[in-house]
């Protein structure tokens, strides 16, 4: 599924021998991920076709003269989508040409050069850990260094993430977004947008269902149980007064794998200004729109991507003739795929983006103060 990459503002910039070129600043998730030129991506993408081919969504072409605004603008827009449709395919993700490219562009942007480092990571409990990393480490390499420092089963990775944790006055904190394998955790922190910020450990799964395949693991039950309570004491989670009164119960008697078993995922609140999130719903074979405005819209995305691919994974799981590509927990699971399933939008000018009408919202809308 695409990811929430956006290209909002671009500079104009001299290089050393007087020229001009323009730098785009990149976000994923609301976030500044990089600064990088055309030119970067135009090679990125050349070595990306010499490993996948046809495979890539196509990529805006070059210009021999000087642009116009409305020129400069459509590129912009075309460099954003391609972004969002090149990371579509999960062996793309995964694959060395792709993950090597982003990591310089992150510590290029920041200027971090590679080198040992110490990195505080947040558990659910209150504490931090500390671990020895590399500044160039990708957050899916730190998963693994914080999972052996904790003692958490390694095929159980793929449960868990790591988010970019925000801590306000009192003690208060907000869980802004979860960082994608390929992000930079050291970098992240050091961005100039990010203050006050700490990188946590959280599960990564909305199926309740799925709990029961991490209870051999007590590294796992430990995780699941801190951040149950967590949830709770944060009021993210709202549990009805039975089922509060049987987490009492549980904690008296220090049951901490039935504590984990009680479905209460609810919803979290960030300090960021409010966005809105706009997704279809099937409901009597009729399509009908959801708006949210939340603070955490992008985060909200990430997880109902998160139950779409959770979902996905049953259904292969229950009709194994179906030809899809759905990840794993954490990994891609490869199922046979046509190319002609593949759907790349086509480059469309922002001025030329849907806009849906108020009438088509038949649920009307959900603000923050209503989740």
């Amino acid at each position: 599924m695409k990811m929430h990459f956006c290209i909002p503002v671009s500079q104009q910039r001299l290089d050393a021998l007087g020229g001009r070129y323009v730098l785009y600043s990149v976000y994923l998730d609301g976030f500044l991920f990089c600064r990088v030129r055309y030119s970067q991506l135009h090679r990125w993408n050349e070595q990306l076709r010499r490993v996948f081919g046809n495979c890539l969504p196509p990529f805006p072409p070059k210009y021999y003269l000087a642009m116009t605004t409305s020129m400069a603008d459509e590129r912009r827009d075309q460099l954003e989508q391609y972004l969002q449709n090149v990371t579509v395919d999960p062996n793309m993700l995964r694959s060395d040409v792709f993950v090597d490219f982003l990591k310089r562009v992150q510590l290029d942007t920041f200027s971090i050069t590679t080198k040992k480092a110490s990195l505080d990571v947040f558990l659910p409990d209150g504490r931090s850990i500390q671990v020895e990393i590399l500044t160039s480490d990708t957050a899916e390499r730190v998963l693994e260094v914080v999972s052996h420092k904790i003692g958490l089963c390694r095929e159980l990775l793929g449960y868990f993430g790591l988010f970019l944790i925000r801590f306000c006055k009192e003690g208060k904190f907000s869980v802004m977004k979860k960082l994608a394998d390929f992000e930079l955790p050291y970098v992240s922190l050091r961005s100039s947008e990010v203050e006050n910020y700490k990188v946590g450990l959280r599960k990564w799964y909305m199926d309740p269902a799925l709990d029961s395949m991490l209870m051999d693991c007590r590294a796992a039950v430990d995780l699941l149980y801190m951040q149950a309570i967590q949830d709770i004491e944060n009021e993210w989670a709202k549990p009805t007064q039975v089922q509060r009164q049987k987490l009492v119960a549980l904690q008296k008697e220090d049951n901490q794998t039935q504590g984990t078993l009680l479905n209460m995922d609810g919803p979290q609140q960030t300090l960021h200004q409010n966005l809105e999130l706009r997704f279809q719903y099937s409901r009597d074979s009729r399509w009908q729109w959801f708006v949210i405005y939340t603070k955490q819209a992008f985060l909200l995305s990430s997880c109902l991507k998160k139950m779409i691919s959770e979902k996905m994974v049953k259904l292969v799981a229950e009709n194994p003739e179906m030809q899809i590509e759905v990840p794993e927990q954490g990994k891609s699971k490869k199922y046979r795929i046509q190319q002609s399933q593949k759907d790349y939008s086509s480059f469309l000018p922002r001025k030329s983006k849907i806009k849906t009408e108020k009438v088509d919202c038949v649920f009307g809308t959900i603000k923050e103060e209503d989740l």
